[in-house]
């Protein structure tokens, strides 16, 4: 297959029982689901303790939105050009050879996005029990990952019903949060405008690190690309839905911090892991608690069911690829890809059973960066390489946004390096043990959409 090939190939068209396909607006909410998670809800604590400035901390959560708004107009270049579902497996597979698609796809496939499920499962139970004390975090978890997998067995219609309306009431409840902070919260001695001192802790050692972990919160900015097959008209909704979702995100974390400074004691915040809870707490009164983790379950719901529609998409497509893998590649009559879907759902459970998905998390990230931080590169090294091929959407600001997203990503994988070797090398390892796993499977594929790979 030619480049030029690209706007027509059979991935593109819609799936069985799907109608119309995934609208740019259930893109979007997708984009925003997998996005806001836990990470807002507890970051501040450690950020306030070592950044005591408003200015610098909302400057901090602006800084990690630009820097995925930049990842976002690269993924949006490489997803008009190959508008295929699966993500980094895709992407990669086309801007360097095969062979590293399979290891972006070995690692979502396996535990990339089963683990954060997991760990957004137990997230929600442990929240559920801070409303309902006397309800079990373990079967309450299994309980809401397998009530989602059961609707995105239903096929592409009801998920993306679910998915929107579970979206937008997180949306609702959040600005709901924002609007009884700022109306009935105690305004706190806190400025949130550039003071004397703020250039000091803007170049300072905690605001880099800070970034790092700012980051991971706003990962997931990606999420649309792992169904770009599903799309009505992929090459304009897909920039669209990236752009619009990490917008959105960046305004609601910018004001959730600044809800949680403008209405709680920073003192009373500094080293507190449930800063949502603490905030909740100074505006509610003693409900605080108990609203803040009904408001994060619900949120988490929309959350989990993002991931658990995704991930099997990079599955499903390696199925249609790989012929060991082929099962994966089967749909239901409406569309869903119920084998790859049961095979997240098997792992995430293992994962909840035995507890084990922090420690998996704690050794994917530097793999996950990694491939993040070559998709980015490849656009750079097509835009030198096939500089003819036929780009719908080209990035933004190009060369200096996608060099950004890489000056970040390269010190995030550094700090890593440093402060969690054995875990990254643990990642690393992975990685080494997917390539195995290809030359294993390495037969020439009968699916039209492998005919690129290059030997």
């Amino acid at each position: 297959m030619t480049a030029s090939d690209a706007g027509t190939a059979p991935w593109t068209s819609r799936l069985p029982g799907s109608g119309t396909g995934v609208s740019v607006l259930v893109a979007t909410a997708i984009v925003v689901a997998d996005m806001i998670g836990v990470g807002v809800f507890t970051s501040l604590g450690f950020q306030v303790k070592d950044i005591p400035s408003g200015f610098s901390i909302l400057l901090l959560w602006t800084v990690g939105g630009i820097v995925a708004l930049c990842g976002v107009f690269a993924y949006s270049e490489l997803g008009a050009m190959f508008p295929r579902s699966s993500g980094e497996y895709n992407f990669l597979g086309r801007a360097y050879h095969p062979a590293f698609g399979f290891l972006a796809g070995w690692v979502s496939a396996t535990v990339g996005f089963a683990a954060p499920v997991a760990l957004a499962a137990m997230a929600f139970g442990e929240y559920a029990k801070s409303v309902v004390p006397d309800l079990p975090p373990i079967p309450l978890a299994i309980a809401v990952v397998w009530l989602v997998s059961l609707v995105q067995l239903t096929g592409v219609r009801h998920s993306s019903t679910f998915q929107l309306i579970a979206t937008i009431i997180k949306v609702v409840l959040i600005i709901a949060f924002l609007v009884a902070g700022f109306v009935i919260g105690v305004p706190q001695p806190i400025a949130f405008t550039p003071q004397p001192g703020d250039l000091a802790h803007i170049v300072s050692a905690p605001f880099a690190i800070g970034l790092v972990f700012v980051m991971y919160s706003f990962s997931g900015w990606n999420a649309a690309t792992y169904i770009i097959g599903e799309m009505n008209m992929p090459q304009r909704d897909l920039p669209r839905a990236l752009l619009s979702g990490t917008l959105i995100v960046l305004v609601l974390y910018v004001a959730l911090n600044a809800v949680f400074l403008y209405s709680t004691p920073a003192g009373a915040l500094a080293g507190q892991l449930d800063v949502a809870s603490v905030a909740g707490s100074a505006i509610f009164g003693s409900l605080g608690g108990r609203i803040v983790g009904a408001m994060i379950c619900v949120g988490l719901i929309s959350s989990i069911s993002a991931m658990m529609w995704i991930g099997p998409r990079v599955m499903m497509t390696m199925g249609e690829d790989i012929p060991a893998l082929r099962v994966f590649s089967k749909r239901s009559t409406s569309g869903a890809p119920a084998y790859a879907i049961l095979f997240q759902l098997a792992v995430a459970n293992l994962l909840l059973f035995t507890r084990s998905f922090e420690a998996v998390l704690d050794f994917i990230q530097f793999a996950l960066l990694f491939c993040s931080f070559f998709t980015v590169a490849g656009v750079i090294k097509l835009r030198i390489t096939d500089p003819d091929l036929p780009r719908p959407y080209r990035a933004w600001g190009y060369p200096f946004t996608p060099l950004l997203f890489l000056l970040v990503t390269g010190f995030m994988m550094y700090y890593l390096l440093t402060e969690r070797p054995l875990q990254s090398l643990a990642g690393m390892l992975v990685m080494l043990f997917g390539l195995l796993i290809y030359a294993v499977f390495r037969r020439r594929p009968v699916a039209a959409g492998n005919s690129h790979d290059r030997a």
